[in-house]
């Protein structure tokens, strides 16, 4: 391909795709998604000869899997004396750099870079290998070239590589920042290749696939309207539409056809062709189009993906810093240093537990929003028990004693309302349950959060908060069972009563009728009555034992044990830190230098 083809292009497209791989060099891929175009086809698709013919170098060709890692190409237009000259830099052994001046050695080192990364034979591996091509007779363009899809394994394949190859390209393919650009040859049905099939499937609209058709000597003939018009895009559309083009063909390869002479009888097959012809005034055939179409769309995909991309690395920015600080550069090594170091986490744990007994602090999830919910459930319960008591006349015969018609027992009354009470107590143990639940799930965050570095001192305090809700859950059952033992005493305030009475009865009732109130026709109501105070007081009543005794005095108590830890202790026992705290401080701080590093770079372009 000749060197004029950058001249077509904006002069302003070079900063684009170098800020892309400016980005890529400092490892923000690793973080999250880039513009990015990538190369997939089916084994023998051509791909291969497509990108021979953008970049003027000979990659890696044979049968099988040949590209077993994906392969970034960087094509860079230079002038002023630079003939030729390739960079190798491994990704992921970045220490490692290559730079030759002989085109001829591009497939011995990719081929060595693979057997390094994914081992000799024809396994792949995910790790990519950029390879920097700089010529005067390239366009500024960045790719990616993924393995070809294999139907079959060959002999020394695993049995499943074929989807070991579809999982490596749909992890590039399904990304919204991607371009996929799919090889297809012409003489084949379009819609059964797979690689189309993929792309379809992460991007049923086309919006941002492109196919090229290669191949287009080897079409029967007959077939040339039908292949028209899949280019013209009424077939299967796509909003980046298709691009024909004519590669060396193997013949030309074996004859060691230079590339600049490929490029001129690409462009005479398609002047000559009687079908083909038109394709070359709507910019929809040669390498040359492709390259800057290629080019083109990588930079407005750039230029519209600037803000996100922008966004997403200051949010990052700002989680890395915030997560760095759970796990600073831990506690200093002087005993005094480490003793007040242990005495500032202390500290800031107890902040953070009498925040949250007071509902000031939100952990996961609001504590007392869940509370609530628990307490609802108990209210609801309580609710549901208050059925209608039997008919006066029914009370009278099932629970009449040795006393003569006419004459009322009190204690039949004690007696049905202490059954119905009584039955609230299993009810009552299990929202005690659940609730210490829920108050030792928040308690436990806390502590993850203040010590999670160091796993002596966040057993300790794991151990006092059992102990402690342990004793608490005993003395709060111990009052709920002493709530109801006084609820079996069958007192309310006389006005009291009077009022629910009223409310139920279709009588009115008063204090002055208390020499004749004794009337066993009311006794249903009068139990209805009783019963309505009895829930309404155990209603609040054991939401408030509960929450007094399991968390605000729970939170006091921890508190005040949690300072006991300061007498004697050993501190440096305390403070050990565990193993994958330094991996996972040494991987945040990687994180920020990367994201930090492509911050700078956005803000100096921007």
């Amino acid at each position: 391909m000749k060197g004029e083809v950058h001249h077509h292009l904006e002069e302003s497209i070079r900063p684009y795709i170098d800020l892309i791989d400016t980005l890529r060099s400092v490892g923000i891929h690793k973080d999250l998604a880039l513009p990015t175009i990538v190369v997939i086809g089916d084994q023998s698709s051509g791909k291969s000869s497509v990108l021979e013919a953008l970049s003027g170098i000979a990659l890696p060709r044979g049968s099988g899997i040949v590209t077993r890692c994906p392969l970034e190409l960087r094509l860079r237009n230079v002038t002023g004396g630079v003939s030729w000259k390739a960079v190798l830099p491994r990704l992921s052994y970045e220490e490692k750099i290559i730079e030759f001046g002989d085109p001829s050695l591009v497939e011995k080192h990719v081929e060595e870079a693979q057997n390094e990364l994914a081992g000799k034979g024809v396994k792949i591996c995910d790790d990519l290998i950029t390879l920097e091509v700089r010529s005067a007779d390239v366009c500024d363009l960045t790719l990616i070239d993924l393995p070809g899809i294999a139907r079959v394994p060959v002999q020394g394949q695993p049995q499943d590589i074929g989807n070991q190859i579809k999982r490596l390209i749909m992890k590039f393919i399904e990304k919204q920042e991607t371009i996929n650009m799919v090889v297809v040859p012409c003489n084949i049905d379009i819609a059964t290749t797979e690689a189309l099939k993929m792309a379809q499937e992460v991007d049923p609209e086309g919006i941002r696939t492109l196919a090229i058709l290669t191949k287009p000597d080897l079409i029967d003939r007959g077939t040339e309207k039908n292949i028209l018009a899949v280019v013209q895009n009424k077939v299967i559309p796509l909003r980046k539409g298709y691009v024909m083009v004519k590669c060396r063909g193997q013949q030309q390869i074996d004859e060691k056809v230079p590339l600049v002479e490929a490029t001129q009888i690409e462009r005479d097959f398609f002047q000559n062709h009687d079908f083909f012809r038109p394709l070359l005034d709507e910019n929809k055939a040669t390498i040359k189009c492709l390259a800057i179409k290629l080019t083109q769309d990588l930079v407005n995909h750039i230029k519209k993906s600037l803000p996100k991309l922008d966004e997403q690395i200051k949010k990052q920015l700002w989680d890395v810093r915030n997560e760095l600080k759970e796990c600073e550069a831990g506690p200093p090594q002087d005993p005094k240093g480490a003793k007040q170091f242990l005495i500032k986490i202390l500290t800031k744990f107890n902040d953070k537990i009498k925040s949250l007994s007071l509902g000031e602090l939100i952990v996961k999830g609001n504590l007392f929003v869940q509370l609530r919910t628990e307490f609802k459930k108990w209210n609801d319960g309580l609710n549901d028990t208050k059925t209608s008591f039997d008919s006066s006349k029914e009370l009278s015969q099932n629970y009449r004693g040795r006393e003569l018609p006419g004459f009322s027992n009190y204690r039949v009354f004690e007696m049905i309302l202490q059954e119905r009470v009584a039955k609230l107590k299993k009810p009552a143990i299990e929202s005690l349950n659940s609730i210490k639940d829920i108050i030792l799930k928040q308690f436990t965050d806390v502590s993850q959060q203040c010590f999670r570095n160091y796993p002596v001192l966040l057993n300790t305090t794991m151990n006092k908060i059992d102990n402690i809700q342990s004793n608490q859950q005993d003395k709060t059952e111990q009052r709920i069972m002493d709530q109801f033992e006084m609820e079996s005493m069958i007192y309310t305030q006389d006005p009291i009563y009077f009022k629910f009475l009223n409310e139920i009865s279709s009588e009115k009732f008063s204090e002055v009728q208390l020499p004749v109130f004794d009337i066993k026709s009311k006794y249903s109501e009068m139990l209805q009555a009783y019963y309505e105070i009895v829930v309404q007081r155990m209603a609040d009543q054991l939401p408030m034992l509960i929450t007094f005794y399991m968390l605000k005095e729970t939170a006091q108590l921890l508190c005040t044990d949690m300072l006991s830890i300061l007498e004697g202790a050993n501190v440096s026992e305390l403070l050990f830190e565990d193993s994958d705290v330094s991996k996972r401080r040494k991987h945040l701080q990687s994180r920020l230098g990367r994201l930090t590093a492509a911050q700078e770079a956005l803000s100096d372009f921007i």
